[in-house]
């Protein structure tokens, strides 16, 4: 049989394709839609949990979201005091089954495009660079978004959704799909941009060069306006944390927000021609 050389040439061409996350990448400053989601789905089952524990598994499936969720000692324990046993795995179906109607109703008043991201988009075309994009949200979740999105400025050539492959993140199969739809290889020709922890973990998983988005995602945490009221000094400090947590993941290049990717585009075209990979 045939094996491939261990010795393929490098490839040594521009970034061909950037593949985005969605909420606190592009739309919906702050990530804010999935935490108000799940924040709902529990109080209607009497537990409460705080925006730091719905925030923690961010960018995960959102069946398995639910599931990390009920799996946190505080909300286990008041999930035991309740029903006088610890979750099953019949707790993770009912209560993603119930989630499912209450984010796709809860995204579409979070579907705001991040400042920045439409005048991206422009850019990349001009590049010749192809878009994708990957979600932990359902193809059913994101049915009222993509319009809306579009509508604004964003519209990628290919969405994948963590419904869609054997697993989301942080397994590299949503990158890798996209990449696919796309026609671009190999990885190291990708981009992948997102907010969370197990973005860069996917975009590493699939062998691709990473970019931790700091300001307007999950990792900060924080709306637009809740941004703009905080005193610069307190925001240089959370920003700095922020900072710290996707650089410890693995992150390549960290930028605020989409907007400043040009400049990290060329630093990777230049790196590709040197012949080196992620």
């Amino acid at each position: 049989m045939n094996m491939p050389s261990p010795n393929r040439q490098r490839y040594q061409g521009p970034v061909r394709a950037v593949i985005f996350d969605w909420a606190g990448t592009t739309v919906d400053y702050g990530s804010v839609a999935p935490v108000d989601a799940f924040i709902e789905l529990f109080c209607r089952h009497r537990v409460t949990v705080t925006a730091e524990e719905a925030r923690r598994p961010m960018g995960s499936y959102k069946k398995d979201h639910v599931r990390l969720i009920l799996g946190m000692e505080p909300v286990s324990e008041q999930w035991q005091r309740l029903h006088g046993r610890a979750p099953s795995p019949d707790d993770v179906e009912q209560l993603y089954g119930e989630f499912i109607p209450l984010q796709t109703e809860v995204i579409a008043r979070h579907a705001d495009v991040i400042p920045g991201v439409a005048e991206m988009m422009d850019w990349l075309r001009r590049q010749g660079i192809v878009t994708g994009s990957t979600t932990g949200y359902t193809r059913e979740m994101m049915a009222p978004l993509l319009p809306l999105a579009a509508a604004q400025g964003f519209a990628p050539q290919a969405t994948v959704c963590a419904d869609e492959v054997p697993a989301g993140r942080p397994a590299p199969w949503m990158a890798i799909t996209s990449a696919m739809r796309l026609g671009v290889y190999p990885m190291e020709a990708c981009v992948k941009v997102g907010d969370t922890l197990v973005d860069i973990a996917e975009g590493l998983n699939a062998g691709m060069w990473t970019v931790g988005v700091t300001k307007t995602g999950n990792e900060l945490g924080l709306a637009l306006r809740e941004v703009e009221a905080l005193p610069p000094s307190d925001l240089a400090a959370k920003l700095t944390l922020a900072s710290d947590r996707l650089l410890q993941a693995g992150a390549h290049f960290l930028v605020e927000g989409v907007a400043q990717l040009p400049t990290i585009i060329g630093e990777i075209g230049e790196r590709l021609a040197h012949g080196e990979r992620p």
